[in-house]
């Protein structure tokens, strides 16, 4: 099964989705060297559109997977099916991405992934943005890297989005694929330290991207707007 997951995945990235990502959009990548063509390595990108992991895969030199969310697996009816099979085929993981008690289980399968030496793809926001801006991220990607000694590797991703009045499919897609973090400073401190390292990821995307940074969860800060 893992053998005919990687030729499907394969045959999609250059076959039957890779070329209708690439043709109309011209997609930019930068800093390929950055990402490592074989061990563990964890992935994190923002996140402007539904499209961004299907960019990301593309930009990559190898396969990444993702963590889907369970409703993705758990639909009935002819397209549930269908939609099951592409999601497993193509090596992603089910898991319930609720938070709170249940990222334990997120957290697990993305461990299982590294001490595979497969290459774990996150969007630490753990969301779309709402607004096109940069939101808080959460801890996950940056704990499994410190407990697991991967690298970590940040992706700024821009041209998904539309802006103002320039449609996103006429926007030049941008993939840079930046250096691994250092988590040196922050091996040993804890929870503390988790947090401190994720601030200084979502800054270096934010950075690159050009995208203004928000001190607070997506979908809490839509929430928020939302009862308002």
């Amino acid at each position: 099964m893992r053998l005919w997951s990687a030729c499907f995945y394969r045959l999609c990235r250059h076959v039957l989705i890779g070329p209708v990502l690439h043709l109309p959009r011209r997609p930019k990548i930068v800093g390929r060297e950055n990402l490592p063509r074989h061990g563990p390595v964890i992935v994190a990108a923002n996140h402007l559109a539904v499209l961004d992991s299907f960019y990301l895969t593309l930009a990559a030199r190898r396969q990444i997977t993702f963590l889907a969310k369970r409703e993705y697996f758990d639909r009935s009816g002819l397209v549930g099916n269908l939609q099951k099979w592409f999601f497993s085929t193509m090596g992603q993981i089910p898991v319930d991405r609720r938070g709170g008690s249940t990222a334990a289980s997120a957290l697990e399968a993305a461990t299982g992934i590294i001490e595979q030496g497969g290459a774990w793809g996150i969007h630490p926001e753990g969301t779309r943005s709402p607004d096109g801006r940069l939101y808080r991220g959460r801890t996950g990607a940056v704990r499994v890297a410190l407990d697991t000694g991967a690298l970590l590797v940040p992706v700024a991703i821009t041209g998904t989005r539309s802006a103002g009045s320039v449609p996103w499919w006429r926007r030049r897609v941008t993939v840079e694929i930046l250096e691994p973090l250092d988590l040196t400073p922050f091996r040993g401190t804890g929870a503390a330290g988790a947090r401190a390292a994720t601030d200084a990821l979502m800054l270096e995307l934010a950075a690159h991207t050009g995208q203004e940074y928000v001190d607070a969860y997506a979908k809490e800060w839509a929430t928020l707007r939302a009862s308002s």
